[in-house]
């Protein structure tokens, strides 16, 4: 599904020079759960956001689903992403003004759903993350854990083929951390390739296979210890 060769990003400001990414090459298939870990400052959040198509590479290439992205200009980018990509973030980044309804809803709204198909996929993904009874509510009226599970109904109500999770379970307790993390496990095993950005070796133990960054470049990847997984 994924493919990035030699893939690099430096950010300039000034007269000064960052490389937050250094000739990065990994391959993740369709319908693994893969984790990234590292420091704070070694390219993780970078690297997600590329193969998120929120940014382009400095030089390298990048291919999702065997097509070539790398290049792609931001509107080509946005396009591309519409129903391919969710995003799950640390923050939930869940808008204020729209209740829960609204929020899940809007990724089919800019997809162009008809009104009658988005009430069922939304109705649909509410139950299927057991938050339907705070359809009504805003996003200021609901805990945590509620607001994450929200993030998670609107990454997956387009049913995209790839799940980026940003820090997931970062603002929340250990009990709603536990239960994002079997929301996205079950999500894997129904078929959903994941890719997730973690500090947590306890979040790190669900996925199938762990990439360890520093410095912006891949140092090691390996399994994660069976005995972590809970």
């Amino acid at each position: 599904m994924i493919h990035t060769e030699k893939l690099s990003k430096v950010f300039r400001a000034a007269d000064v020079e960052t490389m937050a990414l250094k000739e990065v090459s990994l391959s993740i298939k369709s319908g693994e759960f893969v984790a990234i870990m590292g420091p704070s400052g070694c390219g993780k959040s970078t690297l997600l956001n590329i193969l998120g198509l929120l940014d382009s590479p400095t030089s390298g290439s990048y291919s999702f689903n065997e097509t070539e992205v790398s290049a792609l200009k931001e509107r080509e980018r946005t396009s591309f992403r519409k129903g391919n990509i969710g995003f799950v973030f640390q923050s939930f980044n869940l808008i204020d003004e729209l209740n829960v309804y609204e929020n899940v809803e809007l990724p089919l709204v800019y997809l162009s759903h008809k009104a009658s198909e988005r009430r069922r996929m939304v109705e649909q993904v509410l139950d299927r993350m057991a938050i339907g009874h705070r359809a009504k509510h805003f996003p200021n009226q609901l805990s945590g854990g509620q607001q994450q599970r929200v993030a998670i109904a609107r990454a997956v109500v387009t049913n995209p083929s790839l799940i980026l999770a940003d820090e997931p379970t970062g603002n929340l307790d250990s009990k709603n951390g536990l239960e994002v993390m079997h929301l996205l496990t079950e999500l894997n095993r129904e078929g959903t390739t994941i890719v997730m950005v973690t500090h947590s070796d306890r979040d790190a133990s669900y996925a199938h296979r762990v990439i360890n960054l520093l410095d912006g470049e891949v140092i090691m990847q390996h399994e994660p210890k069976p005995s972590m997984a809970l």
